[in-house]
């Protein structure tokens, strides 16, 4: 994890500054979530980054917490929320894990562009299941590198072998669904946006398999 987090410390301002490479399925994901949002609900994203998803999401529920290992992220999300006048949002630094949100407290968790990018995917479902309520609902943005083409994946293979840059998990979109279902979430939507990058919708459904 220490390699993340100086990487993404490092590479945050500049994070910041880039465009939308695909605007109209990043507003595509913003609706299908935005659909589902209502305001009694407790949101928690995970890898949120600069926060700017989250500062369009927040003020649609009751309270928004967001998350990321990168000091400078979480930095630049609280000015990012501050500047959009939003102030139901909790920010904390550190993983999933590490800010101990409570079980069953959340009616919703967003993971995006982050799945790929965990040391244990396993474990990160089974916290994303045990924080939320039943039939909660994980929405999830997913690199998957099996499935990706041409220049991408020779992209993300080299960047497996850079010791500077986070690691990427190698798995395929089936291979994502699975590890979702065993977590015991059913898919109930989603789409491609390209070979190798999906967004999914799950609900929680029962207990996780211990």
């Amino acid at each position: 994890m220490g390699t993340a987090r100086r990487f993404w410390n490092w590479t945050a301002e500049r994070y910041s500054r880039q465009a939308i490479a695909d605007e109209a399925s990043y507003r595509k994901k913003l609706a299908m979530t935005q659909d589902l949002l209502a305001p009694h609900m407790r949101v928690v994203e995970f890898g949120c980054g600069t926060g700017s998803t989250a500062v369009l999401h927040a003020p649609r529920v009751r309270a928004y917490h967001a998350i990321d290992v990168s000091e400078k992220m979480i930095e630049i999300a609280r000015r990012n929320a501050a500047d959009a006048g939003v102030s139901n949002m909790e920010f904390t630094v550190g993983t999933l894990e590490e800010a101990r949100v409570p079980d069953a407290s959340c009616q919703a968790v967003l993971a995006l562009n982050i799945l790929h990018l965990v040391p244990d995917l396993e474990s990160t479902l089974e916290s994303v299941h045990r924080i939320l309520v039943p039939g909660g609902r994980f929405f999830s943005s997913s690199v998957c590198l099996k499935d990706l083409e041409g220049s991408m994946r020779h992209l993300a293979l080299a960047a497996r072998f850079l010791p500077f840059l986070p690691t990427v998990a190698s798995f395929s979109v089936d291979d994502l669904k699975v590890h979702l279902q065993r977590a015991s979430f059913a898919i109930d939507d989603g789409f491609e946006q390209a070979p190798g990058i999906v967004f999914l919708v799950a609900t929680k459904v029962a207990d996780a398999h211990p």
